[in-house]
């Protein structure tokens, strides 16, 4: 008869219940069962992933959407059996205002991340200078780096090299920066955005590759190319009708009815041992670790003084914490783990009457470049995405604060920063009046800085993890921070735990 293989997850976020739920569905075809169980330290499942009912308000706390170009996530709902709760965006507002000057100005059309889809907005914004339009449009002529050693460089050196400096800083550090909340002259673009490396490299051209409709993405082929959208690619984005509560929801309720849960619980140590409870291989079997005769496990020291063991764990937190937890079971694993540098960022969400707005506030939101000398980083129009996340006649916005460029700002009291964010709204929009409610989350560490080597230090932490069968980590430090990215990469792991053979190591 066989065995089950007992699971531990560690983490309650999105990362971790995503591992949790693909256990569950691979555990029913699968001869040898899974009982999976997940570990919490907070009081709720889901992470800085969520939704709130803040009057008559619907606000996402965390991320609002997710790219469905990159099917992790939208496939997840499908298994869910939310997939008719998905909303695209409102494409009346689709696009993006990038501060210049102290105004909102837009993007231009067409414009996305780095690099145009068309040529005469580029002439005609009042971003660039007239040298600074040349000098992006001259991309086309610039011949294709070397590839480098490593693989790899920052998004500023690329974008100086390719688009020159004034492009950088009016442009496209805002809407990167927007994204990753990093410094460009860390940020590493081989882990961040690829595919503009590889349209340098196909195509001799990132602007050759979107001008004219090429990609390198078989995928990306099939999507048809949105030449007036700017910023990012809005049309290939999706929220749900409920928030992205409805993930989180949807994924607790599976994930609590087949497996075993805990709140409140946080893991102190993880170590490697022999338990004799489960151990009954003789003393001539060996094990993958270090083949010392004894059949072992994972020991779980818990929060509460507990210890529970396990044949498999996947370790769903975030690079500070899980350094901490594998710190006895592998220094150096651990070691790599922790120089993943993170940055800190708050978010102040507030409503406004439209009428109490001066600007049309006709589109998905602004972005300020550093060079602005402004207190907050970005701002997304929430109800201008979703129509239904504010009342009629009125306007939801999530102010971002902090982040790499400006963690100075993470300090200042939430009284502070709600002083802060009103006055910079009322100077950048001309917002005046009692906002109908302000609220502040913060997200201490919350987000990794995926600097320059940044591939190769992932590649050396997954090498280190064979050292260690059924060890497996999820989260978004380590290959993406989209929710697609960090789904697929939990499955993934999932996945590699329900293929071991444990049994042959008992």
């Amino acid at each position: 008869m066989n065995k089950v293989q007992r699971v531990a997850v560690i983490g309650g976020g999105l990362a971790g219940l995503a591992a949790a739920n693909r256990l569950t569905e691979l555990s029913q075809e699968r001869s040898t069962p899974l009982s999976v169980t997940l570990y919490e330290g907070r009081s709720q499942l889901g992470g800085i992933v969520g939704t709130e009912q803040i009057g008559d308000y619907l606000v996402d706390v965390g991320a609002d959407s997710f790219l469905t170009n990159k099917p992790a996530a939208v496939e997840l709902c499908r298994r869910l059996g939310i997939e008719d709760r998905l909303v695209p965006t409102d494409e009346r507002f689709r696009g993006a205002l990038v501060l210049y000057e102290g105004r909102p100005v837009p993007v231009p059309d067409g414009f996305q991340l780095l690099s145009p889809t068309a040529i005469w907005p580029i002439l005609t914004t009042p971003i660039l200078s007239p040298w600074g339009k040349i000098r992006l449009l001259m991309e086309l002529f610039v011949p294709p780096g070397s590839p480098l050693p490593a693989g790899d460089e920052s998004l500023a050196d690329f974008v100086r090299r390719r688009f020159g400096k004034e492009a950088l800083e009016r442009l496209i550090q805002p809407l990167v920066g927007g994204i990753y909340t990093s410094d460009p002259e860390k940020l590493s673009l081989a882990a961040t955005l690829p595919r503009f490396l590889e349209m340098e490299q196909v195509h001799g051209s990132v602007s050759r590759a979107t001008l004219f409709g090429k990609s390198t993405n078989p995928q990306a082929d099939r999507q048809p190319m949105d030449r007036k959208t700017s910023g990012a690619r809005y049309g290939l984005f999706a929220g749900l009708k409920g928030g992205l509560r409805d993930l989180v929801l949807a994924l607790s309720q599976r994930v609590t009815s087949s497996c075993d849960v805990h709140l409140n619980t946080s893991i102190e140590r993880l170590t490697r041992t022999s338990n004799p409870l489960r151990s009954h291989g003789t003393t001539e079997e060996t094990n993958s670790i270090g083949g010392h005769g004894v059949a072992t496990q994972y020991e779980l020291i818990l929060s509460n003084g507990k210890r529970e063991f396990f044949d498999s764990v996947i370790v769903a937190l975030p690079s500070s914490r899980a350094s901490i937890v594998l710190h006895e079971i592998d220094s150096e694993l651990s070691s790599l783990i922790g120089e993943i540098e993170t940055a800190s960022s708050a978010l102040v969400v507030t409503g406004h009457k439209l009428a109490n707005i001066s600007h049309p506030m006709n589109s998905f939101g602004l972005v300020i470049p550093i060079k602005e000398r402004r207190q907050i980083m970005a701002v997304s129009f929430s109800s201008r995405k979703f129509p239904d996340r504010a009342p009629d006649g009125h306007i939801l916005l999530r102010t971002f604060v902090g982040g790499a460029l400006q963690p100075e700002m993470f300090d200042r009291t939430d009284a502070e920063l709600t002083e802060v964010v009103l006055s910079e709204l009322h100077d950048i929009f001309g917002v005046r009046g009692a906002a109908d409610f302000v609220r502040v989350f913060r997200y201490p560490k919350a987000m990794p800085q995926y600097h320059v080597g940044h591939l190769n230090r992932v590649v050396r932490i997954e090498s280190l993890l064979k050292r260690h069968q059924g060890l497996a980590l999820a989260g978004l430090s380590y290959r993406g921070v989209g929710i697609p990215d960090v789904v697929e990469f939990a499955e993934t792991a999932a996945q590699s735990i329900a293929d071991l053979d444990i049994e042959s190591n008992r």
